[in-house]
């Protein structure tokens, strides 16, 4: 699961090697992505909550209050984007893809039909994503289904479960894809798919 920070935020390291998705994600991209983006996050939500009602709460807590406060919109979206990039990071591993542990591969049978129906609908929620969000892989009352969320907005708000996410910021792939999401979702998807920490979230 993600981890359960509390102010002042900061950031959380990477759970691999900078380089260890290479070739699909190179350590350059990473770099700017956890280096300066991640990171920027971080930086502007600790300016944002001193002296605010926030202080010292987890991140969860500050991401649940603030979505929907027309004056809180910045530290929610720094808020959310910290914690999206916390899961996001652990939804991949090196050498992952392939077949999902059994437990995780009857429930995906049970709700999609099939892995491949399941890793298709990732790929459209992806896909379909006009600009910036994410694709995730969620659980709703013991069923999984497939969204997508803009911008920094998260499921857990909507009262879904998160199993695992896909980043389709530009800044996640560009460096290495330039404007071919699809070349870079079918690729996270294929070799890097963390479906051990999908199980892990089921509970």
């Amino acid at each position: 699961m993600a981890a359960r920070q509390t102010s002042p935020f900061a950031l959380v390291p990477l759970p691999y090697a900078i380089n260890a998705l290479e070739p699909v994600i190179t350590a350059r991209t990473i770099g700017y992505h956890h280096g300066a983006h991640h990171q920027t996050y971080v930086e502007k939500l600790n300016a944002l909550i001193p002296g605010t009602d926030y202080a010292g709460m987890r991140l969860e807590m500050i991401i649940a209050l603030a979505e929907g406060r027309n004056s809180d919109v910045a530290i929610f979206n720094n808020a959310a984007q910290i914690w999206n990039h916390n899961f996001y990071w652990k939804s991949m591993r090196p050498g992952g893809g392939g077949e999902p542990p059994s437990r995780l591969k009857q429930d995906i049978q049970a709700s999609f039909g099939s892995i491949s129906e399941c890793r298709k609908q990732l790929s459209d929620a992806a896909l379909s994503q006009f600009g910036s969000g994410w694709a995730w892989l969620v659980l709703e009352a013991g069923q999984l289904k497939v969204v997508n969320t803009s911008n920094a907005n998260v499921p857990t708000n909507v009262g879904l479960t998160p199993l695992l996410t896909i980043d389709v910021w530009e800044h996640a792939y560009y460096l290495d894809y330039q404007n071919q999401r699809k070349a870079y979702v079918e690729a996270v998807l294929d070799k890097l798919v963390n479906w051990e920490f999908a199980l892990e979230n089921m509970g």
